[in-house]
């Protein structure tokens, strides 16, 4: 028998068909992706080796949650009750047409009592029904912010960074919001709460993501970057667990086909903090045991990791549509807000110019996803979308049934500010020819965020675009930088209590913003001999949002006229540059805890210029009252599900004319009246004339408030008014009686 050769390549058939003794690697061929493990590690280690920790991510993940909550309602005969695939305003506004918005850590309550406990109170729905709110947006309210290690960290945007289906014990509990939903319904009114569906938290989905554990990489636009490429990565200081890429490193990466790149524009843009929408994390080690370095996207901070809702897995798409339906099915909400819904998509150029991020056409689909499943369980939704009215109106074509007034809400504040309205003028009549009707909007007074001022409209795709202005051509881009100059010189230039915010806006309170616009350098400079004049403005801007179809929304900063916050009390808070709190000041609707120096959160007690509720409902000359007074009118006259007709041009540059036909969308109606808003922007007395072709003639002009005629349409289409300073009329057309 012939040796066998030791350095033999060829095995025989026999030997490879019935080895003796099979060899100790074959049989792992056969196991794709792994093995069995053994770990033996401290139960108190936070990482991928750790079992006992995944497990406990996983336990707190909001794509756990989704799946389980989507099996509940999947094949249940109410998924098929409900019309979903249209958006639709009037209906959505029939099921509420005036919101308060609510923000959780600004809300002054009872010691002991819960934000949500303090919103389900009888006496404020009852407060709310004097007035005329029939809707409440809670705010963000399910737990928000990131987990590092087996802690919990805070938010890093108010609570806009969800981390969870849960709510924050801090503001309440689920059995809490359930009965605050039904006193709503006691009181004929609704609840509205947020989804985020951009961007999540660093909590347990993202450190899970990290990990590589299972479909979790697929929430997010994250790319893994492979060891031998770390060095083209920036280093992570100790105590942080990701950086910031800076140009030329986003550059180098998109280079090596790593990434798409450099977006249309950098949100929240600071130097040294946010110079790009990427950032790369520390080493992670993931539940294979191997290190990982990830780059990922993030349209607003570093802590708001973005969604990915074109991943294979549909992770990201699973996991809103788990939170929307945990909102609708479990805690009995009619409607949800649509947080930052712009920026679902997102795409390399071909043509090596920054990345489609913003209109492109998968944030369509993804928002006709998520607004046609909440139809379909018999809610709506709402949008916050700030680009251009044509992204406003091809989305709102799919997507939401309503939109905020991103449109025209810097204009009527430039207005304000000017005590001119031509731009006002110039928006809503663009806003129009481009097929954005205000019906599709909600109109709003102050929120949470900053005066919006980007102008994105004009600054973006109409920035080449020609405008007259001033009796002179402009162009878009030009425009867009004269309104945002003159805005901050009004607001902020002399008045030492706004804020400028980023690249995004002003950090102001409404009763802040009209202080400045009426000479008040300091906060001091505010007497109680300065209050009535700052109430009269105020109403004035809720006559503009209230006389207009739409929604009306207004928060507890303008129910009680609250001032900005005084920098140095919350100094810790806008170090890092965000500026809007001190627009966030606590305040107390309710006299809740007339002793209290700020919310339970931690927020200061900003100044209220108005007092609370309980306090102006006995007082008749009070903000609240008057109020109450424009939404009767808005309510007796059908205002809301209107149909505007024109917003034509004004005999006095502070005058604002809008004239709507009050057929509750129904154009065929014949019968349906003419009504005309007009408004005085300025604090002097104004007369002027009104005409417009869509006045009918020979009609009498009826005062709303008092039932009476003030003139007549004569046969050019026209008629008289006089305002009062911060005037403001809501009129409607009778045709004159014949008199044979």
């Amino acid at each position: 028998m012939d040796e066998p050769d030791e350095h033999g390549t060829e095995i025989t058939y026999d030997e490879q068909r019935y080895p003796a003794r099979p060899r100790r690697l074959r049989p792992r061929d056969q196991f794709r992706g792994g093995s069995v493990r053994r770990f033996s590690t401290d139960p108190r280690t936070a990482n991928a080796s750790n079992p006992s920790y995944v497990e406990w991510l996983v336990r707190q993940s909001m794509l756990k949650d989704s799946d389980v909550l989507s099996r509940q309602l999947s094949g249940q005969p109410s998924m098929w009750r409900n019309p979903y695939a249209r958006p639709d305003a009037r209906r959505a506004i029939g099921t509420s047409d005036v919101w308060f918005t609510a923000y959780p850590i600004s809300l002054i309550t009872r010691p002991g009592q819960s934000f949500l406990e303090a919103l389900g109170d009888d006496a404020l729905w009852a407060a709310f029904e004097h007035v005329g709110i029939n809707g409440l947006h809670t705010g963000p309210v399910k737990r928000a912010g990131g987990i590092t290690d087996w802690r919990e960290t805070p938010s890093v945007d108010g609570h806009f960074d969800r981390i969870s289906t849960q709510i924050d014990p801090a503001f309440g509990s689920e059995e809490a919001f359930r009965r605050l939903s039904d006193v709503a319904d006691s009181h004929n009114g609704s609840i509205i709460d947020d989804i985020v569906p951009g961007h999540t938290g660093k909590g347990a989905d993202f450190r899970l993501a990290e990990m590589a554990f299972k479909d979790y990489p697929g929430i997010y636009h994250m790319v893994e970057i492979p060891p031998e490429d770390w060095h083209l990565l920036p280093d992570v200081p100790e105590g942080r667990d990701a950086v910031n890429l800076d140009a030329a490193c986003e550059r180098e990466l998109a280079e090596r086909g790593y990434i798409i790149g450099e977006l249309q524009r950098v949100i929240f843009y600071t130097p040294g903090v946010k110079e790009t929408n990427w950032s790369a994390t520390a080493p992670v080690l993931g539940v294979d045991g191997n290190e990982r370095r990830w780059v990922y996207l993030h349209y607003f901070k570093e802590g708001q990791p973005s969604i990915n809702w074109l991943d294979p897995t549909f992770a990201g798409m699973r996991l809103v549509i788990g939170d929307a339906l945990h909102s609708l099915g479990d805690l009995g909400t009619s409607a949800l807000r649509l947080d930052a819904n712009g920026f679902l998509g997102v795409e390399k150029s071909a043509e090596g110019l920054p990345a489609w991020s913003e209109g492109h056409p998968l944030s369509h689909a993804a928002n006709h996803i998520i607004s046609g499943m909440v139809r379909k369980v018999g809610g709506f939704t709402f949008q916050e979308l700030n680009l251009t009215i044509e992204d406003i109106r091809d989305t709102g074509a799919v997507g939401a049934d309503l939109s905020y007034d991103f449109v025209s809400r810097p204009g009527y504040h430039h207005a304000l500010a000017t005590g001119h309205t031509e731009f006002l003028r110039l928006t809503l009549m663009t806003s129009l020819e481009l097929g954005v009707e205000p019906v599709g909007l909600v109109h709003g007074l102050q929120n949470h965020d900053e005066l919006t001022y980007e102008l994105v409209h004009w600054a973006t795709r109409h920035r080449d675009d020609t405008y007259v202005f001033r009796h002179e051509e402009i162009s878009g881009g030009s425009l867009a930088e004269l309104i945002r100059a003159e805005l901050t010189e009004a607001l902020t230039g002399s008045a030492d209590y706004n804020r400028v915010f980023t690249q995004n806006g002003i950090a102001c309170t409404t009763a802040s913003l009209i202080a400045a616009t009426q000479g008040f350098a300091t906060l001091d400079e505010i007497t109680d001999d300065a209050i009535p004049a700052i109430r009269d403005a105020h109403l004035l801007l809720a006559k503009y949002n209230a006389w207009q179809p739409g929604v009306f929304a207004l928060s507890g900063w303008d129910l009680t006229g609250v001032l900005t916050v005084p920098a140095d009390q919350v100094q810790d808070l806008i170090a890092t540059g965000d500026t809007r709190w001190i627009e966030r000041g606590a305040h107390d609707l309710m006299d809740a805890a007339p002793d209290a120096a700020g919310s339970a959160a931690g927020m200061p007690r900003g100044r209220a210029l108005y007092g609370s509720l309980p306090s102006q409902i006995e007082q008749p000359d009070s903000f609240l009252n008057g109020l109450a007074d424009v939404l009767t009118i808005r309510r007796e006259g059908g205002i809301a599900t209107a149909t505007q007709l024109d917003v034509p041009h004004v005999a006095h540059p502070a005058m604002l004319v809008l004239v709507h036909r009050l057929d509750d969308g129904d154009h065929t109606d014949e019968d349906a009246r003419i009504q005309v808003t007009v408004l005085n922007f300025s604090g002097e007395a104004i007369e002027g004339t009104v005409h417009s072709e869509a006045l009918q003639t020979q009609c009498d002009v009826i005062d709303a408030a008092t039932g009476d005629s003030i003139g007549h349409v004569d046969d050019l289409q026209s008629f008289s008014v006089s305002l009062p300073p911060y005037g403001g009329l809501f009129l409607t057309l009778e045709p004159i009686a014949d008199e044979g």
